[in-house]
């Protein structure tokens, strides 16, 4: 399984629509859009967990896609790195 980190994503943009959208390359184990804990609001970017190849495919087609006037950028997830306070 591999997690793709996807930027620039339009606003309006909810995880039911990110799931949808990269559904179009295979099977999506989950997708989530990021949003500011305090507003809710999206905070422009999000994840979508593949399976590998599914993921490659995904990466592909999807770098560039022009969603609602913005252009996404796909690559995949870097792992969390702990932050010095």
């Amino acid at each position: 399984m591999k997690s793709l980190f996807v930027g620039n994503l339009p606003w309006s943009v909810k995880d039911d629509d990110l799931r949808a959208k990269f559904a179009e390359f295979g099977n999506v184990i989950a997708a989530r859009v990021v949003t500011d804990k305090f507003s809710g609001k999206s905070r422009g970017f999000g994840f979508v967990d593949m399976e590998d190849a599914d993921a490659e495919k995904a990466i592909a087609g999807m770098s560039g896609y022009k969603w609602e006037e913005r252009e996404i950028t796909v690559n995949e997830a870097k792992p969390k790195t702990d932050r010095p306070r």
